[in-house]
């Protein structure tokens, strides 16, 4: 088991059942599942609901070191549906296409505060800006705090895996790449990001229950197809 609740579900199912049950860490796990979905990665950047991890992996997808920001939730997946909900969208997928038609520059959002950046897109609506432009900025915003996390790390020029349900969202991956400057590398999407913690996990799970590596077990080596992208006029 991974996750927040891990160690609450552990006593449970320990409670209830008579099987060993083990916890792994969502930082091991993530970069198990990044690594096996994208071999040739050496770091990690996970947007997840309530968190912001980047991670450098080994050759074999081990943590080498990382950085997390889990006490703030400004460019969390919370503070994206938050700030999507203000603006009147219906759907964090229509948000990220919304991100798409803005202008660079517009608008800024200058706090990476949660609390202050809602009062400065209130601020912005106030003063009559396009949705576009501010959707923009906030996508903008969280790419910027990301990119920092990320570079903390002092990672030499690779291959990234972006992964967690923020990976979803077409207009923070357009804004990830450009915040990034990767050159000639590559920012890697799975094509169901959100699962990638759970299947780092499950392979630690079978890899301590067999004593065997799950590398035979094929890979899904490409990116992601864009998802439906179609938007319902919500702005």
């Amino acid at each position: 088991m991974t996750g927040y609740g891990r160690h609450l579900a552990e006593k449970e199912v320990v409670a209830t059942a008579a099987a060993g049950v083990s916890t792994v860490t969502e930082i091991k796990a993530c970069a198990a599942g990044s690594h096996h979905l994208f071999p040739q990665c050496r770091a990690v950047v996970d947007v997840g609901g309530q968190d912001l991890k980047a991670i450098v992996m080994d050759g074999r997808g081990r943590v080498a070191r990382f950085e997390m920001n889990d006490r703030c939730a400004a460019g969390t997946g919370q503070f994206l549906e938050n700030m999507a909900s203000r603006l009147g969208f219906v759907s964090i997928s229509c948000f990220g296409e919304a991100a798409l038609l803005g202008r660079q520059g517009a608008v800024t959002l200058s706090s990476m505060c949660a609390v202050f950046a809602e009062s400065e897109v209130v601020g912005l609506v106030n003063a009559g800006a396009r949705t576009e432009d501010i959707a923009l900025a906030v996508h903008c915003s969280v790419a910027r705090r990301l990119t920092s996390l990320y570079k903390r790390l002092g990672v030499d020029p690779c291959d990234v895996a972006f992964v967690g349900g923020g990976a979803l969202n077409v207009g923070l991956v357009a804004q990830l790449r450009r915040e990034l400057c990767l050159g000639d590398n590559v920012l890697c999407v799975p094509e169901r990001p959100q699962l990638t913690v759970a299947l780092g996990a499950a392979l630690i799970a079978f890899e301590n229950a067999t004593g065997r590596r799950c590398d035979e077990v094929a890979p899904e080596r490409g990116g992601r197809a864009p998802p439906d992208t179609s938007c319902n006029k919500c702005f």
